[in-house]
């Protein structure tokens, strides 16, 4: 899998992906240069689908950049599904677009879709999350580092308990992303990593399932935590939108999320705040979407041959619970 700490600067030379899927939603949208002379890059965008309110800020931010940046954009949603995003890069190859951009569903399966657009000499760079394939079939990504983000999370863990004045084993509920999508995948390893280090001996992941990244799965799997682990003390949830699905279930068992089961999740969308100045949320990992103007730049530059970095990352911040109040106001997705 791609080593999203150990990037090196590279010079762009490469390419891959992207396409419309046949069974996926297609949204083709385009905008011309002001100048007379020069013609409009067309960017190929396949998303992962709307599953939450971080990928919809993810969304509107890629097609509000591309419209700012005058380029003509063709938009697919592959509604999570691996076989759309394929259909939808081998569309866009098709169309001879100039540059291919996607946020792959899943890290694997996308090798010989990648050695098309590299034969069609498309240039193709990833969004958000990573891919198990070999280097030279994308120019770079553009987003978070999710592995940081799962250490980030257990050591704000740490400051919550410490408040929450809690002592002895603490029975850990864990709600993953989607199975084999890289930000589940690293930030499951990140929060690991931490807590074999150094709280071997008082930590305990006692339940760990998919909730899909959705408000529903977040919901479904804690009910079942909950009857299987009814003396759960925290819950890590991937994102907020999960996190904000237990705690309907936690309050539906008659218990006060934030308070009987302390809980810390991953994104940062207002919702999620909203949550955490009620004191339902006791901390959040920021992972900002909005990477719409980093990517428009990083496609102008590999448009016209020049050299961007192996990984662009995103700039990010903690929450405590008593911040969210203040932070709320300026919050933009």
């Amino acid at each position: 899998m791609l080593n999203r700490r150990n990037f090196l600067t590279a010079a762009v030379g490469v390419a891959a992906t992207a396409g419309l899927a046949a069974c996926a939603k297609e949204d083709g949208s385009s905008s011309d240069s002001s100048g007379g002379g020069s013609k409009a890059i067309t960017l190929g965008f396949a998303q992962v689908g709307s599953e939450s309110g971080w990928r919809t800020a993810n969304t509107d931010s890629v097609k509000a950049s591309a419209k700012e940046a005058g380029f003509k954009l063709q938009f697919s949603d592959a509604q999570q599904k691996p076989e759309n995003q394929i259909s939808a890069i081998r569309s866009f190859i098709a169309q001879k677009v100039d540059v291919i951009a996607f946020s792959p569903v899943v890290v694997t399966g996308w090798d010989a879709v990648l050695k098309e657009a590299q034969a069609a000499k498309i240039p193709v760079v990833l969004t958000d999350r990573s891919v198990d394939s070999d280097e030279s079939l994308f120019v770079t990504l553009v987003g978070s580092d999710f592995t940081d983000e799962g250490r980030r999370a257990a050591k704000i863990l740490e400051k919550v308990l410490e408040q929450a004045g809690h002592k002895g084993k603490v029975k850990i509920a864990q709600l993953e992303g989607t199975t084999g999508a890289a930000p589940a995948i690293e930030r499951a390893k990140g929060f690991k990593e931490v807590m074999d280090a150094e709280h071997k001996d008082d930590w305990e992941i006692v339940a760990s399932q998919t909730g899909d990244f959705t408000r529903a799965g977040g919901k479904q799997v804690m009910q079942a935590f909950l009857q299987s682990n009814p003396d759960i003390d925290v819950l890590f949830a991937h994102n907020d939108d999960m996190g904000l699905g237990a705690i309907q279930a936690i309050e539906a068992a008659g218990k006060k999320p934030g308070k009987d089961i302390l809980i810390v999740t991953v994104d940062g969308v207002k919702d999620g705040f909203v949550a955490m100045s009620e004191g339902k949320i006791n901390a959040i990992v920021e992972c900002n979407p909005l990477l719409g103007p980093q990517l428009m730049e990083v496609v102008k530059t590999v448009h016209e041959g020049g050299k961007v970095e192996r990984w662009i990352k995103t700039e990010e911040s903690d929450f405590m619970q008593d911040q969210a109040k203040d932070a709320l106001p300026t919050r933009k997705y």
